[in-house]
């Protein structure tokens, strides 16, 4: 059986190759990726879930790691992608700050954005962090609360792993999930309304 090879390939690669093999596999056929990293098996393991797909893994030489999923019969019922869209608003922030210009202002800014969200009488689907916006949902952001009253009305807060390692704060993540970035682009997708910060 082929084994895609992706070593070295920064995220999103992995998933998006993964996925195109598995929308050629037949039902109950093996699709097999081969990984250096554990962010990559999380989130070709998200991707496998959020597809209904069952999927394994094991530890090889080197550090690196073998995946495999296994493509969903017609007749399995896929199970909620981690990251749905489609239904309403998503907000997806790419800083720590609001606008450009001055950065103790934005930084007000962003904060009364955030706690607003909370006020609107449908709020946000999706809350999408990634570069400095990942600052937003760790241990020490000034929005914690507002963002952790975001989730319990039901919005998805996801922040990007590799930028939450790029910054090594992945173990301050306090509110919401760890995504990757072909998530964050299938969310805004398919989203009915994406603002972007």
């Amino acid at each position: 059986m082929e084994i895609i090879n992706v070593l070295g390939k920064p995220c999103p690669i992995p998933v998006i190759e993964a996925k195109k093999a598995l929308r050629k596999a037949a039902p109950g056929e093996a699709v097999r990726v081969l990984v250096d990293n554990d962010i990559s098996r999380q989130n070709l393991e998200k991707m496998a879930a959020g597809l209904g797909c069952p999927s394994s893994f094991e530890a090889q030489t080197g550090g690196n790691i073998l995946v495999t999923i296994t493509a969903a019969s017609a007749d399995s019922a896929a199970a909620p992608s981690a990251l749905p869209g489609g239904r309403g608003l998503t907000v997806a922030i790419g800083r720590n700050v609001m606008g450009a210009g001055d950065d103790e202002l934005g930084a007000i800014l962003i904060k009364g954005f955030i706690y607003s969200l909370t006020e609107l009488d449908t709020p946000p689907e999706t809350l999408l962090f990634f570069n400095s916006g990942v600052r937003l949902s760790t241990e020490g952001s000034n929005v914690i609360g507002d963002l952790k009253t975001l989730e319990a009305k039901g919005t998805i807060i996801a922040s990007c792993g590799t930028c939450l390692d790029f910054y090594k704060i992945k173990d301050k993540l306090a509110v919401g999930n760890v995504t990757n970035m072909y998530a964050i682009a299938s969310a805004m997708a398919d989203a009915a309304k994406v603002i972007n910060l």
